[in-house]
């Protein structure tokens, strides 16, 4: 024998199923804000805007409290993989550093004819490499906010995605800033070199 719905149960399922869905405008302009929410990390240099009141021993603290936040955040990523099998989560991690030491080979073998913003030789080669790290990890949290969206709880679930990720963004911004401030670069493009590495965010939540 059939079983007969509510309409009323049903109509209040709808409804909370149109609530939950969320436009793609919605997703692009929420995630455009967790990418600037990297421009924030170079706010100490910002209200620092003379140079020479960026002494060594504030950037070892801002790199300390950045390399610190990252790691914990890195081995919760670890720790959240495991479940889904242990050795998936040890390949990834083997490959991602292999990737890196890769494209560092590649950057020492340019020698000192390398160049980014103002700067040459080692200190271009650090900064591309710091640079092209945060940008390209940066793709993977796009994908994960934009999936985050979809399903019965997207706007819920999508929104909380998106503020932690937009939390995370800020020692990430405070890492670049850290690089380019250190070896002379004006606050206001460390800020816009921060923003540029969390780019990919809302440019793949969207599709």
């Amino acid at each position: 024998r059939a079983m007969s719905v509510d309409p009323t149960v049903a109509a209040a399922a709808t409804h909370a199923d149109a609530s939950d869905h969320v436009s793609v405008l919605t997703v692009f302009a929420l995630t455009t804000i967790m990418a600037f929410a990297s421009a924030l990390g170079a706010l100490p240099y910002l209200a620092r805007s003379n140079r020479a009141g960026v002494s060594k021993h504030f950037t070892s603290l801002a790199n300390a409290c950045a390399c610190g936040v990252m790691l914990a955040a890195s081995f919760d990523l670890i720790h959240e993989g495991q479940p889904h099998g242990a050795m998936s989560v040890a390949v990834g991690v083997v490959a991602g550093a292999a990737l890196i030491a890769r494209a560092q080979t590649w950057l020492s073998e340019r020698g000192d004819g390398l160049s980014f913003l103002e700067l040459r030789g080692a200190d271009a080669r650090k900064t591309m490499m710091i640079v092209g790290i945060m940008a390209a990890h940066a793709f993977g949290e796009g994908c994960g906010v934009g999936v985050s969206f979809s399903g019965q709880s997207g706007w819920r679930q999508g929104r909380l995605v998106t503020l932690a990720i937009g939390a995370h963004n800020v020692p990430e911004g405070l890492a670049v800033a850290n690089v380019l401030a250190a070896k002379g670069v004006k606050p206001v493009t460390c800020a816009w070199w921060c923003v540029v590495t969390s780019l990919p965010q809302p440019l793949l939540a969207v599709p």
